[in-house]
């Protein structure tokens, strides 16, 4: 019995304990064959921001040793509004997604940038060939210069 985590203090209320179905605000359920990344990432932060957790996913530049002025004062709180986070993304991805980042014990914040590095960790790669593709088109495999442009 004493291994079990302590459920924050009963007068510990918090916006994010109100959120009943995170799909209702964040419709999209972000895949790996969609080029969603963008839209989802951005509801994801609008909604995280209204119920004060968005530093659960992006610390605060202010806090240089990496935690937040909460998870000093009442950790229990920070780790229980972490879990709700965390279970937020993993509602809202794909089923391939959560089995790719899915890791024991991860924090909101770790599997954020999990689903981070799958989406952008191939911008160079993908910067030179669509340089290399660009610097292969003709004006002549166009009919006009509208469709060219």
């Amino acid at each position: 019995m004493g291994d079990s985590p302590k459920a924050p203090k009963a007068s510990a209320f918090h916006p994010t304990f109100t959120v009943n179905n995170i799909k209702s605000v964040i419709p999209i359920v972000l895949q790996m064959d969609r080029a969603q990344y963008i839209s989802w990432v951005e509801l994801f932060k609008i909604n995280a921001r209204a119920h004060q957790v968005l530093d659960h996913i992006l610390p605060s530049p202010d806090n240089t040793d990496d935690s937040s002025p909460l998870s000093k004062t009442d950790p229990e709180l920070w780790a229980c509004l972490d879990a709700i986070v965390l279970q937020w993304i993993y509602s809202t991805i794909s089923n391939d997604f959560f089995n790719t980042i899915l890791e024991p014990n991860s924090t909101a914040e770790a599997a954020w940038g999990r689903l981070k590095d799958v989406f952008q960790d191939n911008q160079t790669n993908r910067a030179v060939q669509l340089e290399t593709e660009f610097s292969q088109i003709d004006l002549n495999n166009f009919p006009n210069i509208s469709a060219y442009c």
